[in-house]
C-alpha cells in the first residue's frame, strides 16, 4: 500500500518567536520574486513583525501556492497585521549593469530603506545571503548613504515555514505582477499580462519574432537578441520605467 502523502505544514511564527526570545525583538521576513524572469525587475518584499504581531492572517502562504486573486486579497490583511512593510525593485537596466545578485541586494536595500523601523534581524529565504554579500550595487538611488544592513539569517524553505517570509513573498509577487501587467499593453506581443516576463512559450516565440524590448534583460542570452554584428537586435523604442520602490 502506498504511503499517504504528507500534509503540508502551514507557515507559522514558531521560528520568529524563538528568534525573539534570543533578543531579536523586531524581525524582518524577506523574499524575492523575478530572479529567473527574462523581462521586468527583480523585486524584494519585506515584512516587519514584533511581539505585538499575533498569528498571521489565515491563508498566508508562499506566493507560489496561492492563486493571483488570493494573493491580491491577502495584501491588505498582511498590511494590517504586520508592524511595517515595503517592496523594493531593481530595474532591468540595473540587472544588466551590475548582475542579478547585486540587483537583488539593491532591491532589498531599497525595501529596507522604505520601512520606518530598522529590524534587529532579517530572515532570508534560501541558503545564500545575497543581502549582505560584498560587492558593488552600482546605480544606488538613495537620498544619502544606503541603509545599514541588519544581521541576516538564511533558511531554506523559509517561505514555507515562516509567516513573515511568506507574507513578504506575497507582497513582492503582487507588486511585481502589477508592474508587468501595467507594462503589457505597450508590448502586447510578449503577453506579460499572462506570463509576467517569465520564459513561457508565447514569450519565447515573441522574442524570436521581434527581439527584446526595453524591459528585457538584454545582457542575458535571449532568443532573437543577438544581431549579425553581435549586438542587440530588435530593441523597441519606449519610455516605460519600472518603479524602484513601492510602499503600501
Amino acid at each position: 500500500m502506498a504511503a499517504a502523502p504528507a500534509r503540508s505544514r502551514k507557515p507559522s511564527l514558531r521560528v520568529e518567536r524563538a528568534l525573539q526570545r534570543d533578543g531579536h525583538r523586531v524581525l524582518a521576513g524577506m523574499d524575492e520574486v523575478g530572479r529567473g524572469a527574462l523581462a521586468g525587475p527583480v523585486t524584494v518584499g519585506v515584512v516587519l513583525i514584533d511581539e505585538s504581531c499575533r498569528s498571521a492572517p489565515t491563508g498566508v502562504r508562499d506566493s507560489k501556492l496561492l492563486t493571483p486573486a488570493a494573493r491580491r486579497a491577502m495584501v491588505p490583511r498582511i498590511e494590517r497585521w504586520c508592524l511595517a512593510h515595503a517592496v523594493g525593485h531593481a530595474s532591468p537596466e540595473e540587472i544588466d549593469e551590475i548582475g542579478i545578485m547585486a540587483a537583488l541586494r539593491l532591491a532589498g536595500l531599497r525595501a529596507l530603506e522604505a520601512v520606518p523601523v530598522r529590524p534587529d534581524l532579517v530572515i532570508l529565504d534560501g541558503n545564500h545571503d545575497w543581502l549582505t554579500a560584498p560587492g558593488d550595487v552600482g546605480l544606488l538611488a538613495f537620498a544619502g548613504e544606503p541603509p545599514a544592513t541588519p544581521p541576516v539569517t538564511t533558511m531554506v524553505k523559509a517561505d514555507l515555514k515562516c509567516s513573515s517570509v511568506a507574507a513578504a513573498s506575497v507582497l513582492a509577487k503582487v507588486s511585481r505582477d502589477a508592474l508587468m501587467t501595467a507594462a503589457a499593453p505597450e508590448h502586447p506581443a510578449y503577453r506579460w499580462e499572462e506570463n509576467k516576463g517569465y520564459a513561457a512559450p508565447e514569450h519565447l516565440a515573441a522574442l524570436e519574432a521581434h527581439g527584446p524590448s526595453v524591459l528585457h534583460r538584454r545582457s542575458w542570452r535571449l532568443p532573437g537578441a543577438m544581431g549579425e554584428d553581435g549586438g542587440i537586435a530588435g530593441v523597441e523604442a519606449g519610455t516605460t520605467e519600472m518603479r524602484r520602490v513601492s510602499t503600501r
